[in-house]
């Protein structure tokens, strides 16, 4: 896998709600030898987060397109792959009724995004924007944290 382009930005959804889209754009497929990616098939992505529930959970989407090369089931796959590569965690992947494939995230992928640089300040401005508790930036640890990206000490 190789990422080629990522940025995350801020979208107004159905009633005014406040969503965050994160765009991802990577070569994914098998890895022969040390870097070498074959039958790798270029795609951009979005996963689309926004709050729900009671509990106002951070939840994003994506749905897996079926005009991709291998069709919806392939498309999955390697975007789940991809979300995980990023985030360390695989996200949940569902059939819907109507036959499209859902990606599901939750609060600890974007946790995973915001180790990458292109995607902190924009997260963090997102969690604190749609944060009921009003504490968004104030988080445990928050202002501690570095401003994204990887650093020196983490293993990458």
């Amino acid at each position: 896998m190789k990422v080629i382009d990522g940025s995350a930005e801020f979208d107004e959804g159905r009633g005014g709600r406040k969503l965050l889209r994160i765009k991802i754009t990577a070569e994914v497929g098998r890895v022969e030898g040390e870097h070498t990616i074959v039958d790798g098939v270029v795609r951009e992505c979005t996963i689309t987060f926004g709050r729900y529930g009671k509990d106002n959970a951070a939840v994003g989407f994506a749905v897996a397109r079926a005009d991709a090369p291998g069709g919806r089931e392939a498309d999955a796959e390697r975007l789940s792959a991809l979300v995980k590569a990023l985030t360390g965690r695989e996200p949940k992947v569902y059939q819907r009724s109507d036959g499209k494939i859902e990606i599901k995230c939750y609060e600890g992928h974007l946790e995973g995004f915001m180790l990458y640089k292109e995607f902190f300040g924009t997260i963090m401005q997102w969690l604190k924007d749609t944060s009921r508790r009003g504490r968004g930036a104030d988080r445990e640890g928050a202002e501690d944290a570095p401003q994204g990206g990887r650093h020196d000490n983490d293993k990458a």
